[in-house]
Parts: structure tokens; sequence; C-alpha cells
């Protein structure tokens, strides 16, 4: 696989209104002082978070690309913005006129790191700033930069020199996430953790994810928009439970029930001295994919170390028989909101002035109705015709298609949403593609491909531990049989009122690893899609749930020598899938009967939630085929 440079014009029409050189130059200047050659900022935080407070937004900040995915580096001469096929176009839109080159991935990053580098300078000295570098990612980068001649320079922030009136740290106070949705006690989940611990010889933990301290504490926030989560650290012992967080984000009531389960709380910054400070005859467990260099370096010497998967990430990712009732029910609610929402967007076509920036704050609005909403999951995608074909695209005031107006349809073609919420008793992720008009024959054949995919992998049966990765395929072989595919990944892993993005388990082309294991409770997304660009894109997704397969289900006796236990997965997420899109000429009747089954599931449980044109809507959209 390969790696492609595109420069990016250094000057357009606009370049002038672009802030991006100025602060490019106060970097490079910041760098000179210190004898760097070159400075690399990732998109991350401390906590190697996907989504980031604004503190940690430099990449975003010095380079002017907001995809939530991507590094920026920054030499003497040139800088470039490193990310995959899911942003290469909003990139090159975002890039234009900054002096920003757009690195296309195609492959691993750190030797397109390395090669770069060594494109603007034989030898140098690269900084970064540890406490946000991955520890795995960070040994990875020190290997590839030695034989080239580069050291690294981990122990310095890089921005402090030349970012102004940079954005502080949030405030937002924490809260318990209660019963009846926290159905399993802190207390419990401590318990469990610390048995973990022992199996593993450990007599420390570091818990710095934000979701795994989250899910542990049964404790939810606001510091990152989207993600019920807040900043914190949490250092488990046998006998003692300590949690770093900003004192005056703790309400005297919350920090009474966290010491009740002998959880002290002291200061957010006391978390890398506490570090330091573990005894050297402790034993402490670390996850090396969820900490970061610059706490790995902060451990005293003596202090054995053990790194394996933080036990809370493949405990989280199980959810229990109360949780998926509380998800399922959440699901209901959401459908119920998507109901609302299209059956109003179906009448308001061609009579009202509608854009995606409208499906977007109306569909929010309708989600904001229903019982248990929080917020939404993740920012709401909604792309039409063009703007659908690029996988994390999302309208802006300054850019946005205009798909209705009171004089009628602005264009026919395909409407793509992906949105979600997060509610108390769960977090939802779902995208549909709707006609605007009359869908033409490619528009179809397209979207049924993709459909195929969507359901033959919601069809599958496996045996219980299938390593996540194995089931990628299913999903692509309708596609790979006409010659086509899409560039990001099959699934992933979604949290309990938590991240819309969780692991361990990723359906997906990555290489396959033990903690990959697909096991009972696991909700995982399945959205194959298809994108030509500049003309349409579509993807399907439900969310799913691995469930154990019914003995009547499978020939042998699940559990026994010969085969195994075996998984289903049930579909959890509610919303009709629209049939005007389906060319019925590449449907099997198995796979008819399969959507014609889930329409009738929709309809029985979101129906009663409704009442009037939504419930006329869904009626009409779930009818069989």
């Amino acid at each position: 696989m390969g790696t492609s440079f595109v420069s990016m014009p250094a000057v357009t029409s606009n370049s002038t209104n672009s802030p991006i050189p100025a602060r490019l130059q106060a970097l490079r200047q910041h760098a000179a002082q210190q004898g760097w050659q070159a400075v690399l900022i990732p998109s991350s935080d401390p906590h190697l978070s996907e989504y980031l407070p604004a503190h940690w937004q430099g990449r975003e900040w010095f380079s002017g690309f907001t995809g939530s995915s991507g590094t920026l580096l920054v030499a003497d001469q040139r800088a470039a913005v490193f990310t995959d096929s899911r942003y290469w176009e909003q990139a090159e839109a975002e890039l234009a006129g900054t002096g920003v080159d757009l690195v296309k991935l195609d492959g691993p990053a750190i030797p397109a790191y390395v090669a770069w580098l060594q494109s603007m300078a034989p030898s140098g000295k690269l900084a970064i700033d540890g406490t946000v570098m991955g520890l795995a990612q960070a040994k990875q980068l020190q290997e590839a930069l030695a034989p080239a001649n580069w050291t690294l320079q981990a122990d310095t922030d890089p921005l402090l020199g030349a970012w102004p009136d940079r954005t502080g740290l949030p405030q937002a106070p924490v809260f318990e996430h209660a019963l009846p949705f926290a159905s399993t006690p802190r207390a419990d989940k401590l318990a469990a953790l610390r048995q973990a611990m022992r199996d593993k010889g450990a007599t420390h933990h570091w818990v710095a994810t934000l979701d795994d301290l989250a899910w542990l504490l049964n404790l939810r926030g606001s510091d990152v928009e989207y993600n019920p989560v807040f900043l914190g650290h949490a250092l488990i012992a046998l006998d003692s439970a300590t949690l770093f967080i900003n004192l005056d984000k703790v309400t005297p009531a919350v920090q009474a029930a966290l010491q009740q389960d002998g959880v002290n709380v002291v200061d957010y910054t006391q978390a890398v001295p506490s570090l330091k400070a573990i005894p050297s005859t402790a034993t402490l467990l670390i996850d090396p994919k969820r900490v970061t260099w610059g706490l790995r370096e902060a451990v005293p010497a003596g202090v054995k170390v053990i790194e394996s998967i933080n036990p809370t990430t493949l405990a989280k990712s199980r959810k229990t028989e109360a949780e998926a009732v509380f998800i399922r029910q959440a699901m209901e609610q959401d459908g119920a909101a998507m109901a609302e929402f299209y059956a109003w967007f179906e009448q308001a076509l061609g009579h009202e002035h509608i854009s995606e920036l409208t499906v977007d704050v109306r569909m929010t609005a309708e989600r904001a109705k229903r019982q248990g909403y929080v917020s939404l999951s993740f920012p709401t995608i909604a792309g039409f015709n063009a703007n659908g074909a690029l996988p994390h695209y999302r309208a802006t005031a300054d850019a946005f298609a205009v798909i209705s107006t009171p004089q009628g349809l602005s264009a026919e073609g395909l409407l793509l949403i992906d949105s979600g919420a997060q509610y108390q008793g769960g977090t939802t992720d779902i995208t549909r593609v709707w006609a605007i008009g009359q869908p033409n024959a490619a528009q179809k054949r397209d979207f049924t491909l993709v459909l195929k995919g969507t359901m033959a992998l919601s069809r599958m049966r496996f045996p219980k531990g299938t390593l996540s990765p194995m089931l990628d395929a299913v999903a692509r072989a309708p596609l790979w049989e006409h010659g086509l595919d899409f560039g990001h990944g099959t699934g992933h892993g979604v949290g309990y009122f938590l991240n819309v993005h969780e692991g361990p388990q990723s359906i997906s082309k990555a290489m396959p690893d033990p903690n990959m294991a697909m096991q009972p409770g696991m909700i995982t997304s399945i959205e194959p899609g298809l994108y030509r660009p500049k003309q349409w894109g579509i993807r399907i997704e439900n969310l799913v749930l691995n469930v154990p397969v019914s003995p009547s289900v499978v020939d042998a006796e699940p559990g026994t020598p010969e085969y195994g236990d075996y998984l289903a997965f049930e579909t959890l997420s509610l919303c009709p899938i629209d049939t005007r899109c389906i060319d019925l000429g590449l449907m099997r009747a198995d796979e008819i009967a399969w959507l014609n089954q889930y329409h009738a599931e929709v309809l029985r449980r979101v129906g009663p939630l409704l009442t009037g044109s939504a419930l006329a809507w869904l009626q009409k959209r779930t009818a069989a085929i």
C-alpha cells in the first residue's frame, strides 16, 4: 500500500482570509528558538480520546482541518496533514489556501511520517507532546526515526509558545449514572476489577481512558462534546482507589458517594506526581494502547510493569441483560424520533426550505423530545448527492446543500443521514439513505448492493470468540462481486450511554488480536457503504447486539465439543429502510423475507409510540414488499 503526497496550492483567492499561515509561522519561529526541525501535532489528548476538548485541538487550530482523525507535521518550509481516505475530499477543501499539504494515507502512518520528514531534511529533531502521544505509537515512531537520523523530543508541549489564548480545561460538573440505568453498582465493578488485577499479578492499575473511567465509577460528564465523559485519571490498588479530577467538578454529594465506595478524590494536577510516587514494590498494570508515552515515563524505574488490556475495556463492552433492556427502550425512543422527523420531511419536500442544516436541526429537535434523551452522540451527517460521498461530511453555515424550496425540489438524488443520540439507557448510531425524487437505475443498484451487505452480516451466526475482523468480508462480499468496495471499517463497538465508538471489537480490515473476540452482550455497528465521488454516497447502518443462538436454530446442541457455543446478531436499530431505492431484481427471496420481518418488528415496537402523520408514515414505509 502506498502513500501519496498532495501539494495544496499555497495561495488561492481566499488565502488572505485564512489565519493558518500566520499561526504556522508563529509555530515555526517557536520551533527554531527551541532547536527543533519539525513539530508533530496528533489528534489526541492525555486520555487518547477520539473527540477532544478544545484545549487539545491543536491540529485543527494550526491547520484548519476539522476531521476527527489526522496528524499535522510542521517543518521549516512545509506543513502537511496526514489522514485516511474517509477525509481526503474534506481535507483537500479545508486545506486549500492554507499552505498545508495533504498526505493521503493508504497504509501505516508512521512510515509516512518518516518519509515526509526525510524529504524535508536528512536529519533533525522532531518535537511532540509526549503527554498526548500513545505509548505504542511513540515507541514505533522512535524506532522508525532512529535509522533515518532523526531524534524524538517528547518531554515538552511544543504548542505552549505558539498558541496564544489557548482554551483552558473544561469545568462542567460530573454526575452519577444512577439506578435504574446503572444496574451494576460501583462497588461491584471495583471488586471485579481488583479480581482481574489479582489474576494478572498486579497490585496497582492506572486508568487513563475517559470511557473506562466513567464506566468503572458510574459517573458521567460533559467535558467532551457528544461523549458523556469527564477529564480524569484513576489509580486502583487492591485496597484503595483514587480519582484524579478537578475538585470543582465534584459536588459534595458525589464526593460522599465515591468515598462510601472507597474512592478518594484528588485534584487532576496530582495525577502524574502520584504515579511517580507509586512504591517500588508495586506491580503496575497498564494498557499500552490506552496510556501515553508521558504517563509511562512517569512510572518509577523500580516498579514492575505488566502491559495488558484494561480489564474495564473488556468488561464494559459486554452489556448486561439489564442494560440490554434499557438499550432496546432507547432504540424505540430513537426510532420514534426519526419517524416524527421523516414524516415531516416527506410532507415538507417541495413546499418548504430544507437544507442539510435543516435536517440536523429538525432531527435533533425530535430526539430532544424523547424520554431519556441527553444529547447527540456525534455530529449529524446529512449529505445530499455529492456530499453523501464524503463519509465524514458535515454541513456548515458557510457550505451546505439545499434540498427543497417552497417552489419545489432543488434536485433529485439521494440523501444520506448518519445520526445518533445519547440516552440515559443507551447510545444510538444509525444511517439511512432516502430517495429525493425518483432514484435512477445506477443508484438503485448501488443501494441494493450495500443493503445486501448489511443484511448478510446481520444474519450471520458464528462461534463465540470469533475475532471480529474475520466477519468483515461478509458485508463486503456483495460489493466485491461487482468489483466495488469502501474505505472505512464495517463496524465499531458502541458504549452504554458512553462513547459512540468503543473497543475492543472492530469489524474491519484491522489486524486481529485476541481481545477482539466476539462475546455475548457486545454492541457493534454494521455499516457497509459505497461512495461515488461527486455523485452520491450510500451507507446503511444498524447497531446489533451479540446474543447466544437458540438450540433450535443450529444443527448441534450449543456447548457440545464438536461445535461449541454460537452467537447471532440481534438488530437493535429501529427505522425503515427506503424500499423505493431497492432493485428487486438483485434481491433473493430470503433477503426480501428478512427485510419484511425487520420492518414488521420496527412497526410493532415503534408504532405504539406514534400517532397521526408519523404513525401513517411508519406504516407506509414498513409495508411488505
